[in-house]
Formats: C-alpha cells, structure tokens, sequence
C-alpha cells in the first residue's frame, strides 16, 4: 500500500469503522463507505432516501480490489470489452459473488463495478486498501451534487469523512453497461468542461 497522508489516513480509520462519507467522482460527488459493512451500507441508503432494491455501485482503484466482489465473466468478449473500459467513467454490472451483502446487490446475484482513473478516487481506494461503494451525493429522485458546498449543505453533519478534491472532466454520472449483453443501460457524457 502506498505512503497515505494525514487526511486519507483519518479517512481509511472512519471507512475501517464503518463510516460513511463524500468524494469526487469522475463527473459528480459520491458518497461511499465500505461494501461489505452491512450498517455503513444501512446508513448510506438511508442518508440519500434511496431504495434498498436498487444495490449500489462499487468503484476501486485497479481490478484486483473488485476480484472478492465478482465472478469476472468466461466469455472472453466480454472480459476483453471490460478491459478496455477501464481505467474510466464505465460502470460494469457483472454477476457477484457469492454472499454480498442484499443491500449492496439489490437483492440480485449481480454487482455494479468500476475501476477508475480519477486520481482523487484512486488515492482513496488505495489508502482504503479496498473497493468502495460509490453512489451519486444527493437525495434520491434529485440532482447530483457537483459541488462541495452542495454535498456540506445536504449531508453535514451526517458525514463521518469527506475528501475535497477536483471532479474529472466527465459531465455527469459515470455510463453502466451489462457485461453479459454489452447492452448500454445508462448513456454518459465524456465531454470536459
């Protein structure tokens, strides 16, 4: 693991503890926590009002953080079409592995992952040691927050870390694609601003 800062450091114990928190994704603020802590994932749905049926993405710094949480599919178009995507703003929904928390799947035997290439976002899973869930920061139903100051403003001081930092050039939520069909089930903006 690489040399973590002060602050990260005092993110990864919150994250250890079962915090939960806000950061810059790709396109929009996130809120994350640990994917497999069943209380922080409880508090997160509960904090943004979103439906537990709905599961959540899991975003990390390379592959290997996502290998306990999936079983990568056989078929090697599929595979190769993943690998190409990534590092970036492509979300992947895959079959989970076995024994993932209901509230992180939705209930379904399938996972929503991403490997990013915002620095802000690697540095955090890195110092995490882990993948993290990564949901857009706002309350169910309105806008994603683009701003630190709206994410303060909704969330503080329910927030147990919050890591200020650049959003990447991405104009919204990251794009969700099916690994098993290729099919694109959520469009995304890749134009910077």
């Amino acid at each position: 693991m690489p040399a973590v800062g002060p602050r990260l450091r005092r993110i990864r114990e919150a994250i250890s503890r079962g915090g939960v928190g806000a950061y810059p994704t790709e396109g929009v603020w996130g809120l994350g926590c640990d994917p497999l802590n069943q209380a922080a994932l409880q508090q997160l749905i509960t904090l943004k009002g979103r439906g537990s049926e709905k599961g959540l993405i899991v975003i990390a710094a390379d592959r290997a953080q996502l290998d306990p949480l999936v079983d990568w599919p056989a078929d090697p178009a599929a595979r190769a079409a993943i690998a190409a995507s990534w590092p970036g703003p492509v979300t992947w929904i895959v079959r989970a592995a076995p024994g993932l928390p209901a509230l992180l799947t939705g209930g379904r035997d399938t996972i929503a992952v991403r490997v990013t290439a915002h620095r802000p976002v690697i540095d955090l899973c890195q110092a995490a040691g882990s993948a993290l869930v990564s949901t857009s920061a706002n309350r169910s139903g309105q806008p994603a927050h683009t701003r630190i100051w709206q994410v303060r403003r909704s969330f503080a001081p329910a927030l147990d870390w919050l890591l200020p930092g650049p959003l990447g050039g991405q104009r919204g939520p990251s794009e969700i694609r099916e690994a098993s069909t290729g099919r694109i089930l959520r469009a995304a903006s890749y134009s910077c601003d």
